[in-house]
């Protein structure tokens, strides 16, 4: 799992921090329930993001998928973040 640490590090542009939204993701996420929501944790051999992905398919998104990478491939491939 990232977390907020990692998350403040630098993360996917857009990203949210699932870990402190929890129960509020419906407030971050888009209106149209099928656009594209992907989740993702630290890497590869992480599974922390199937608890938002399925949050997300719970409040009824459609499109929702895994950067299977995650963050540290993300990193890895030279791919901009926020901070």
């Amino acid at each position: 799992m990232n977390g907020p640490s990692k998350y403040a590090e630098g993360h996917v542009p857009g990203a949210v921090d699932f870990s402190s939204k929890g129960a509020d993701l419906a407030s971050v996420l888009p209106a149209d329930k099928g656009a594209l929501v992907v989740a993702y944790c630290g890497g590869p051999q992480c599974s922390a993001y199937k608890a938002a992905a399925k949050k997300a398919a719970e409040l009824g998104y459609t499109n929702v998928k895994h950067l299977s990478a995650g963050r540290s491939g993300w990193l890895a491939a030279g791919e901009a973040v926020e901070k």
